[in-house]
């Protein structure tokens, strides 16, 4: 079985899969890829099962040696990559060879590069997943200089014969995300809930995998007492006492007690994993399945 060693770890590398949802009774969030379409994406280019684990890579400044031969792709941010000085187009499967060093530069367009390689990493599985919970601590610890992480063997199968399969570079402009009503959408006036429609909001340097934080004109509650604990999802805007919303992602808590005036649609969920700190974003009316 061959392996990939890690020469640079980066600010943030994190083994993630689609995540181990259902657990929520027991206090244990889905957790997963945050950017799932370039988790899927990268590896169906290698011939992998979707929800094989991969590396979720932020920012970039990752690097790693092969010690046999290996197949990768790189998918969701866009940045320099490069396999032994050269470049490594993004979206593409490339054959690795052995004692080859694959380096991320600093993410130009994005903020998360996916990094899937043919077999998948091996690493244990915990609750059916080998996704990190960065909230729980579930799952493998973030990559370290040193580490070894193991390659599965080869799927059946070759590689897609197929010109191209792309998402496209991430947006850096102002993002659109849709939203359906939420459960305590009555917690705020209509007029407050326009505004926020009408108005943009900025990603917050505090935003992390467990929720996006959202900084702009705050919002005014109709009701500034506190809800009893109920289920949360990913995808939930919920309004603090601040005003200020939070939109839950992959490894929010389970439960939680401020109000979710809306939920994020889940075709725009992908996006947060790529919005950057300082990026806007603007809501707009998705319609509710």
């Amino acid at each position: 079985m061959s392996a990939l060693h890690v020469l640079e770890a980066g600010p943030l590398t994190l083994v993630q899969d689609l995540g181990r949802p259902g657990h929520a009774a027991i206090g244990v969030s889905p957790s997963g890829a945050l950017d799932r379409a370039s988790l899927r994406l990268a590896n169906r280019l290698v011939g992998n099962a979707e929800g094989a684990a991969a590396f979720e890579i932020a920012v970039g400044g990752f690097a790693a040696r092969f010690d046999g031969v290996a197949w990768v792709a790189v998918t969701g941010a866009w940045g320099s990559v490069e396999v032994d000085g050269r470049s490594l187009a993004p979206d593409v499967a490339t054959p690795v060879a052995a004692g080859s060093e694959l380096r991320f530069g600093v993410a130009r367009r994005g903020l998360r590069y996916y990094l899937a390689v043919r077999g998948g990493l091996e690493v244990p599985t915990v609750l059916g997943s080998r996704s990190r919970d960065t909230l729980s601590g579930l799952g493998p610890d973030p990559a370290a200089v040193g580490d070894v992480f193991a390659i599965g063997s080869a799927p059946t199968g070759g590689i897609p014969l197929v010109d191209a399969m792309t998402i496209g570079p991430p947006d850096d402009g102002v993002a659109t995300i849709g939203l359906t009503p939420g459960p305590r959408a009555d917690w705020v006036s209509t007029a407050t809930l326009e505004r926020l429609f009408d108005q943009p909001w900025t990603i917050s340097t505090q935003s992390n995998r467990v929720g996006a934080r959202l900084d702009g004109r705050p919002l005014e509650r109709l009701d500034r007492g506190e809800l009893p604990s109920e289920g949360m999802v990913a995808g939930s805007v919920q309004l603090s006492p601040s005003g200020l919303p939070t939109v839950l992602l992959a490894d929010h808590p389970v439960t939680g007690g401020y109000p979710v005036i809306a939920v994020v649609a889940d075709a725009s969920l992908d996006v947060f994993g790529q919005l950057r700190p300082g990026q806007q974003l603007r809501f707009r009316h998705a319609r509710p399945l």
